[in-house]
Order: C-alpha cells, then sequence, then structure tokens
C-alpha cells in the first residue's frame, strides 16, 4: 500500500513578514518610550537641582569663603583692589531682606553667582568713592537677592570690606528699561533678575552712602561680556557636551558590566561615579542660564 503525499499550500511572505512585524514595532515603542521617560526623570532632575540642591551648593560655598574672609579681615588681608575670579571680598548684610552676613565675591560671570552675591569687577568695590555695583540671583543658588525689588526708600544696607564697615541707604529703584538716575558720587547698585522663571529683565536698587569713603583701591579691570546682567556662560556648553559623554559612557559602562558581574556589587560602584557626573552636567547647565537667575 503506498502512502500518498499531501501536498502543503506554500506560505505567503506577507504572512511570514506579519509575525515579524508587530515584534520589531513593540520594541521600537519601547525604546521611543524609555527615551522619553529618561528625558523626562532628567529634567525632573535638573529642576531639583536649581531649586533645592543648588542652594546647598552655595551654602557650602558661602561657609568657605566666610571662613576664608573672616581669617583674611582678622589678619587685615582683605582684598582692596581687584582680585581673582570667585574670592571673597565683603559681607553683606539687608536686614529688609533677611539677608545677613552674606560673602560677596568677586565677579559677576554665572559661576561666581553660584557661590553668592558678586561684585562687578570693574566698578570700585563697596565704601571707595563711585558706584559699585552687586548682582545676586533671584530664584536659583540660594537666591540671595530674592524679593530685592520690595526694598524700600529708608531701608540700610551694611557692606564690611577690608576698609571697614559702610552704611548705605535706598534711595531709589530702576529697571532694565528704566536705568538709575543719581548725581550722588558715592553709590551702591544692587542687580537680580525681574522673574521666578528666566528672567527677561532686571531689577535695580540704588543706594547713597552714609558718611565719607575710603581710599580707592587699584585701578579696575574691563568687564567681560559673562559679567553683565542676563548673560549666559557660553562656554560652558563644550564642558556641558563632554560631561554628558561621560555620563553616558559610565551608564553603558555599567550596563556591559552587570551582565558578566553582579547586579548589584556593580550599581554599587557604579552609583557614585554617574550621580557626580550628572551634578557636573546639571552645574554646567545652570551656567547657560542668565547669571542673575
Amino acid at each position: 500500500m503506498t502512502a500518498t503525499a499531501v501536498e502543503r499550500p506554500p506560505v505567503s511572505p506577507s504572512k511570514t513578514g506579519s509575525s515579524t512585524a508587530p515584534g520589531r514595532g513593540r520594541r521600537r515603542l519601547l525604546a521611543v518610550a524609555w527615551s522619553v521617560t529618561l528625558a523626562a526623570v532628567l529634567l525632573l532632575g535638573f529642576v531639583g537641582y536649581l531649586f533645592a540642591l543648588s542652594g546647598l551648593q552655595e551654602a557650602r560655598h558661602q561657609t568657605t569663603a566666610y571662613a576664608t574672609l573672616r581669617d583674611q579681615l582678622g589678619k587685615a588681608t582683605a582684598p582692596t583692589g581687584p582680585t581673582t575670579d570667585g574670592a571673597p571680598v565683603a559681607v553683606l548684610d539687608i536686614p529688609a531682606l533677611g539677608l545677613h552676613q552674606a560673602v560677596v565675591v568677586e565677579g559677576t560671570g554665572g559661576r561666581d553667582l553660584m557661590r553668592g552675591p558678586g561684585h562687578r569687577r570693574d566698578t570700585v568695590l563697596p565704601g571707595q568713592p563711585g558706584v559699585a555695583v552687586l548682582f545676586g540671583r533671584s530664584t536659583a543658588f540660594g537666591a540671595p537677592f530674592a524679593g530685592l525689588a520690595g526694598l524700600h526708600v529708608g531701608d540700610g544696607i551694611d557692606i564690611t570690606t577690608g576698609q571697614g564697615t559702610f552704611h548705605y541707604t535706598v534711595n531709589t529703584s530702576g529697571d532694565g528699561d528704566h536705568p538709575i538716575r543719581d548725581t550722588a558720587p558715592n553709590r551702591l547698585v544692587l542687580v537680580t533678575g525681574d522673574s521666578d522663571w528666566i528672567p527677561t529683565s532686571t531689577v535695580l536698587i540704588g543706594a547713597r552712602l552714609d558718611g565719607e569713603p575710603e581710599a580707592l583701591g587699584a585701578r579696575r579691570p574691563a568687564a567681560a561680556p559673562t559679567d553683565k546682567a542676563l548673560a549666559a556662560d557660553k562656554g560652558a556648553l563644550s564642558a556641558l557636551q563632554l560631561w554628558s559623554l561621560a555620563l553616558l559612557l559610565s551608564v553603558v559602562g555599567a550596563g556591559v558590566t552587570a551582565r558578566h558581574w553582579r547586579r548589584s556589587a556593580t550599581y554599587l560602584c557604579f552609583a557614585p561615579v554617574a550621580a557626580a557626573l550628572l551634578w557636573a552636567v546639571y552645574e554646567n547647565a545652570a551656567a547657560l542660564l542668565p547669571n542673575v537667575y
């Protein structure tokens, strides 16, 4: 008895492709979902850094700078002329703002103002003859000048430098479109952003020196473009790219290592590295924002 061969219908190419297409589509959709989720987490992390962790960073800088300046004041070596960026130059008290013993650093670039209020390098130091200009952030990094627009005529400002303690009295205000017009020879101008969001203009507060100024220090250097109000540190862009690449490589390295080693040990080793790199990414991203933000 002979067996008859049973012919099977040919397999349609379209049916074969349809069995793999849904799998590829799901993988692509999953990849997009993970990418969007990661981007959202990084963005939320940056917001958290700006509004919470940056204040802790500024407070640490303030503590170190205050100890340094206090030692210099005791030894009469505090700077009274041009000095290096970020160096402490004065202690600022504005009772009406609740600002007490805030250390003013040299420079008004974005990175300088991450440390606290900054003294614009092309102006005289407070207490010297002329116009001294101080910048301060309104929102991030401790926001020392938050509420600056709320100062009123008659409010007092005390500043201590290597030449002594000086008292200023608020007498005028202005903004980016209406500059302060004051003919007093010895003045102080405080500058910050005009918004809790991304500032587009500035708030200006003017105060007159009560009493006589001390001797003028050495000739001031010219201001750099990054020293001006609302300026962004564009030089931080290249650093941001490098730190971002390093962060990506650390994440990829952690994933590869986890395949050949215990996951718990891998994550324990790579987590501090990734956290430090992420902090550097956020810090350089913040430097691209307006300096008085």
